[in-house]
């Protein structure tokens, strides 16, 4: 049973990101204010839940969410700043955007760079453990798959429309046959002999 809220008397927004260890596309991160009566049968971390569930829960969840915003951080700042920095940019996006700023951050993982002066409280495994972090993981996780998917059409070689630009088997394999495309992360280790490709 996920948790409503961490703190009984506040605005609570939970963040929370998709796409960090991807070889290609953006980091995507959502910031979800959830009502305190909220609920929504079936909701998850968005990595328990097939597609079309995932799907079917993002749209209740942009439906009775008080406020609920994404922010995307693209695959060359990526590599300009590194992984970790572009995820807390994502979320900071995302905060940005809200109508209605939150008194506190519920942050899935152990590593938050501050926003403003909104007090936050990182949360291991919070898209497990808390509702707000859930639905935070959802509307990231379904935004940055259709934003890989329409990316595959262009560069269907990939299999972005299965592997959403992580590093599987069969996207090494076409790294290896048909090189690198405009939106692979250059600063990830894609292949184990990148580095040799760079210098031939």
């Amino acid at each position: 049973m996920l948790k409503a809220y961490y703190l009984q008397h506040s605005v609570e927004a939970g963040l929370d990101e998709a796409g960090r260890g991807c070889l290609a596309g953006p980091v995507v991160a959502a910031a979800v204010i959830l009502p305190r009566k909220f609920k929504l049968p079936g909701l998850n971390d968005s990595k328990k839940l097939k597609a079309g569930k995932r799907d079917e829960l993002a749209i209740e969840i942009r439906k009775q969410a008080l406020a609920y915003a994404v922010g995307m951080v693209s695959h060359t700042e990526i590599d300009e700043i590194n992984i970790l920095n572009a995820s807390f940019l994502a979320m900071h996006r995302a905060l940005d955007q809200l109508k209605e700023m939150p008194k506190h951050l519920l942050i899935d993982g152990n590593r938050f760079k501050a926003y403003q002066a909104i007090p936050h409280t990182c949360i291991i495994q919070g898209d497990g453990k808390y509702a707000a972090i859930a639905a935070a993981s959802i509307l990231a996780k379904t935004m940055r798959d259709e934003y890989m998917l329409n990316l595959h059409e262009q560069f269907p070689h990939y299999g972005w429309n299965t592997n959403m630009g992580y590093p599987t088997i069969a996207h090494r394999d076409a790294l290896r046959e048909h090189g690198f495309t405009p939106h692979h992360r250059l600063t990830f280790q894609c292949l184990p002999a990148q580095l040799e490709m760079f210098e031939d």
